[in-house]
């Protein structure tokens, strides 16, 4: 156990989800440049900077919404669940499609302004007091930039130096960001198409994120009912004699979560299954000295209250347990991380 960073290394998963990932982004590019020009006609004859840039900004759309949708699909059905857990990748190459895509709008649109192309970029056209002709490019800068911004604090590094709940509100930007692209697309290409086709991609994709988010509350919301008509009630977890000394029984709860029920010198405690550095499986640890050290990394929990040892600081939640004749029950609702639940005494006799 150690106070350092420890970094998640990669893996055979990581390496096939990277080549997939690279793999449709070179298939689009190529669908998009070469193969279906005609279907993607525009109003007027285009060079090629310019479909170079319309094909790097419909892939990064395209991308994004991918990635908007993989959440929501991950809460409909679990087996969507190994998308959800390299998302941060396609996060960073979207962000790097997108950059090309600007690359190829400022090289072109202008390079050849009397003022500095950026200031041209932001300063050109400045009608925000109407919809038709308004500076869209805002839209896009503002996502780009935000982009960015998630991608450079995609690694755990950051997760670990800003703290979770920092770097997730941080990582909510996502959102906005979509949404001014939605906008960025509106306001810009959507006004200069005679073929539908982009259009009807774009409003498709859109309405596609927004219908998942939709259905994905819905059934939370019809799952969270029920948890809590059946919050109070006290779950199963085994007979006392199934228990042995220093080790721990599993039990996966209704809300999803799992709980580590401990027998330690004749006591019972029960802390959650889930090790607060990566989730590792406290349950499959053994306690020593009424602590119980993750098999992953070697983080150790007093099985009393949650806690690390000082001077670390790591806490995971406790749960209150009780005995009724020889079966051990848990209360589902969990303690605070940290909280300490006094042990519950085992008759003597009655463990195998």
């Amino acid at each position: 156990m150690s106070v350092k960073y420890i970094p998640v290394q990669w893996n055979t998963n990581k390496y096939i989800y990277d080549a997939v990932m690279l793999l449709g982004v070179g298939l689009f590019l190529y669908v998009f440049l070469y193969v279906a020009p005609g279907i993607l006609s525009h109003e007027r004859p285009i060079n090629p900077q310019i479909h170079n840039a319309r094909a790097f900004g419909a892939c990064a759309f395209v991308m994004l919404t991918v990635i908007l949708c993989i959440g929501p699909l991950a809460r409909l059905d679990p087996r969507v669940l190994p998308l959800l857990y390299n998302r941060r990748h396609f996060g960073v190459m979207t962000a790097f499609v997108a950059t090309t895509h600007a690359g190829y709008i400022v090289d072109w649109y202008f390079a050849f302004s009397a003022s500095n192309k950026y200031e041209a970029l932001l300063f050109a056209n400045t009608s925000y007091g109407q919809l038709a002709g308004f500076p869209f490019e805002v839209f896009g800068l503002f996502a780009l930039v935000t982009l960015i911004l998630l991608a450079a604090t995609s690694h755990d590094f950051w997760m670990k130096f800003l703290s979770p709940p920092v770097w997730k509100r941080i990582h909510y930007l996502i959102y906005p960001a979509y949404l001014s692209v939605v906008a960025h697309v509106s306001f810009g290409i959507l006004q200069d198409q005679q073929n539908h086709a982009v259009t009807v991609i774009f409003i498709g994709g859109a309405a596609a994120v927004g219908l998942l988010h939709l259905l994905a509350a819905l059934q939370e919301r019809s799952t969270d009912a029920k948890l809590l008509a059946a919050a109070a009630d006290w779950v199963p977890v085994c007979d006392i004699a199934e228990m042995k000394d220093g080790f721990a029984k599993i039990k996966l709860l209704a809300s999803g979560e799992r709980v580590a029920v401990y027998l330690n010198a004749g006591k019972l405690s029960a802390i959650s299954n889930a090790c607060a550095h990566q989730n590792g499986p406290l349950g499959e640890g053994r306690i020593i000295d009424c602590l119980v050290t993750c098999p992953w990394h070697g983080f150790q929990y007093d099985v009393t209250n949650g806690r690390s040892p000082a001077p670390f600081t790591e806490k995971v939640p406790t749960y209150n347990l009780k005995l009724e004749g020889t079966a051990v029950l848990v209360d589902p609702r969990a303690n605070v991380p940290g909280t300490y639940v006094e042990p519950v005494p085992v008759p003597q006799g009655a463990t195998g």
